[in-house]
Parts: structure tokens; C-alpha cells; sequence
């Protein structure tokens, strides 16, 4: 029965992440996600950089084997010059694909990749504290709003929001001290693809400006055309490559979105139809929106879902979500258990296919700070209890499928 479960794996940063390998391996994991994280955007992944990567995460810090190894890459960035075809983007796009070339070469056939311009992922307030205690990471729309219309002064930012949650920015960001502007700023800085504390409001502007003009339809088709130049390569690899959601899926300082719904994600596998071109199928990405039907989507696309993110979320307000909770993984919007009964059918469905890659790999995405974890320090949402809170619950629930079945 075991072996009909989502493989189970564990993300992490490398050497320095204070949640190390024999915790994933206590854990339950049963691989680890992680990328090449010290290398810019843009450039080439050496043989010599993913060996060593493969060499950390088969051994532990005191040389014992960790049991582990690396299943899948996430991420290999996108630079924001292919995003927006200016600049030596074609010549990224080369290096990209030379990178593919070397991680096939070590084993790997696995890539998550996202598409976000500059925003890897947005949150407002990064341990928020629950009823128990514990922490959690938070969106509200509101105090984005006032960071982008008052504390980043973004020309015509107050244009993108409601009267109502303008109102409310104003109204935040009068009562707001200069530290916890400071504090805001860096929570959502936090979420710029390679930020590192040379970030500054300024550059954020500069940024901005590389996407003046740039529509969602145009950013679009700079994707297919991405897509175009780099599948065949990883096809004829026996790569799968899997496009991970917007977070949050909607539009955010005005930038255009193009992987938020089921649809953006259809008209990306019907671009270019290739089992190289898959989906990383985030439930907490996707579940922020309330039009979303997650275990319709798997029915309707789960071919294509290469990696799965399971993580749950509790929006603030229906229809338009004006902010989102981080929740338990059993709770929130998402039907997990509905949700992992459509993956698990989707794996019987490969396997009576006689698919290779018919075994979907899911980790736990995100979890609370729980019990020791504020002590750890570790990095936003990847602490070591809360995630092994949240694995142990979804095994259970992958269990009592399987047997039910």
C-alpha cells in the first residue's frame, strides 16, 4: 500500500538551513527538494555546483548518510530579463537550457520554475501569532496596499484597489510607526526572486519600471516563447518540467500574472504539447482563490502535474480574497482529503497506463512555527515542526485512502 502513496519529500536550502536532513529524515521524507540558491538568475548551473549539491543532501552534516537525495530542483529562475525579453534574455535563455543539460547529466528529472515577475511569492506579516501560540504567515491585501500606495509610492498604485481597501491603507499606514513600516517592507522584499539585504525600496522601483507596458497577454506569450526554446531540449532529456502558480494568484504593484487559474494553466500545456511541459500544483497558491476547484483541476490537468505543493489556506472575504491565512493543513479552504483522493486516482491512472513517472512527489509547503521552531530561526514558513506536523497529517490521510480503496 506504501507504495502506491505521493512520494513524500522535504525542501530544503542547503548546509545553512537551520532545519537540517536528519530532521527531514525524521520526519518521514523520503527525498529532498532543493536548488543551487548562491547562483544567479540567469546563469549556468555547473556539473561541478549540482554535484556538489547531490554530494550534501546523500550525506549529513557529520558525514553519516542521510538516506535522502536530491528528487527535485526547485527552482532554476527564470531571469526577469527572459520574462521580459529585454536585454541578453536570449542568451539566458541558452544558459537555462545548458543547465538542463547538466542536471539530466547527474540524474535529476525534475525542474519547478515559476513565472512571477519579480515577486516570488508575497506575504505581509511572516509569524503572525495564532490562539496556540505558534505562528503563521499572512496576506492582507490592506496592508500590501499601504506599502504600495504609501510607503513605496508607486505612481497611480491607488488605481489597482478598491475605494474600500484604499481607505483602509490610508488608514494603516497613518498609525503605522517607522519600524513597522520598516518591518512591512521587509516581509514582502523578503519575497523578491534572490533578494538578499541589498534589496532597497529604489531597487524594487527600478524593477518595476522592466515591466512598464508589459500586459498580461504579452507576458504570455514571452512564456510560450520561453517554453518553445527550452522543452524540446528537455524532452529529448526525459525531463519534466512543471510551472508553479502565482502567489498569490492575482495581480499585485500592477505587474501581469499569467499562471493563476486552471485556465492560464490550460492554454500553457495546449502552447506547447509535450510531456516535458508540465505543473507544479500548488493547493495553497491556487486555493487563495475562491473560484478555484482543486479537485477538478487534478481531474481535468492531473496528466500534466509533475509536483505537488500541499499547503492550505483561509481567506479573509469571499469573491475578491482581500487576505489569506496560512492554515493547518487539514484546514482551510482546500478539501485536502478531496484533493488527495484526485492525485492518488490520478497515480492509478499512470500506472494502468504503464507510465515511468506514474509516482507523484509532494512535500508539505509551509507549515506553523510550532513548539521549539521560534528558536530555530528558521527561514519564513520552513520550520521543522510545524512541516512535520503537516506531512505526518497528510500521510495519514494518504494512508486511509489507499486502504478505503
Amino acid at each position: 500500500m506504501t507504495k502506491r502513496l505521493m512520494r513524500q519529500t522535504w525542501r530544503w536550502f542547503g548546509p545553512d538551513d537551520k532545519v537540517s536532513l536528519r530532521d527531514a529524515h525524521q520526519a518521514g521524507a523520503e527525498g529532498i527538494v532543493t536548488a543551487l540558491y548562491h547562483i544567479p538568475p540567469g546563469a549556468i548551473w555547473t556539473p561541478e555546483d549540482i554535484e556538489t549539491r547531490l554530494h550534501e543532501t546523500r550525506f549529513a552534516a557529520n558525514g553519516a548518510k542521510s538516506g535522502l537525495y536530491w528528487d527535485v530542483v526547485e527552482s532554476l529562475p527564470v531571469s526577469e530579463a527572459i520574462k521580459t525579453q529585454t536585454g541578453d534574455w536570449r542568451e539566458h535563455v541558452a544558459n537555462w537550457t545548458t543547465s538542463l543539460e547538466h542536471l539530466a547529466a547527474a540524474g535529476l528529472e525534475t525542474v519547478c520554475y515559476n513565472f512571477m515577475p519579480i515577486l516570488d511569492w508575497t506575504r505581509t506579516n511572516h509569524r503572525q501569532i495564532l490562539p496556540n501560540g505558534g505562528t503563521a504567515m499572512v496576506f492582507d491585501l490592506a496592508e500590501f496596499a499601504a506599502f504600495d500606495i504609501h510607503i513605496l509610492a508607486r505612481p497611480d498604485a491607488a488605481g489597482n484597489y478598491r475605494e474600500d481597501i484604499v481607505r483602509e491603507a490610508a488608514r494603516h499606514a497613518q498609525k503605522m510607526s517607522e519600524a513597522q513600516k520598516d518591518e512591512l517592507s521587509h516581509a514582502i522584499i523578503a519575497g523578491l526572486a534572490g533578494a538578499v539585504e541589498s534589496w532597497t525600496l529604489e531597487t524594487l522601483r527600478r524593477q518595476l519600471d522592466r515591466y512598464s507596458g508589459v500586459s498580461s497577454e504579452q507576458l504570455r506569450r514571452h512564456h510560450f516563447d520561453f517554453l518553445e526554446a527550452v522543452v524540446p531540449t528537455a524532452e529529448r532529456l526525459g525531463l519534466r518540467l512543471c510551472c508553479h502558480p502565482d502567489d498569490p494568484p492575482f495581480s499585485l504593484l500592477g505587474l501581469p500574472k499569467v499562471a493563476s487559474t486552471e485556465n492560464d494553466y490550460r492554454l500553457m500545456v495546449e502552447a506547447v504539447d509535450s510531456p516535458a511541459n508540465g505543473i507544479t500544483f500548488c493547493t495553497g497558491s491556487l486555493g487563495s482563490r475562491d473560484d478555484a476547484d482543486l479537485p477538478g483541476f487534478v481531474d481535468r490537468l492531473g496528466s500534466k502535474i509533475a509536483f505537488c505543493h500541499l499547503r492550505n489556506v483561509t481567506t479573509y472575504h469571499k469573491g475578491t480574497p482581500t487576505g489569506f491565512l496560512e492554515d493547518d493543513h487539514l484546514h482551510g479552504n482546500v478539501d485536502m482529503v478531496a484533493v488527495v483522493g484526485a492525485l492518488l486516482r490520478e497515480q492509478e491512472r499512470r500506472r494502468d497506463e504503464g507510465r515511468a513517472d506514474w509516482q507523484i512527489p509532494m512535500r508539505p509547503d509551509h507549515g506553523h512555527d510550532l513548539l521549539d521552531d521560534a528558536a530555530r530561526g528558521a527561514r519564513p514558513g520552513y520550520p521543522a515542526v510545524g512541516r512535520l506536523k503537516g506531512l505526518a497529517e497528510l500521510r495519514g490521510v494518504m494512508h486511509a485512502l489507499a486502504a478505503s480503496n
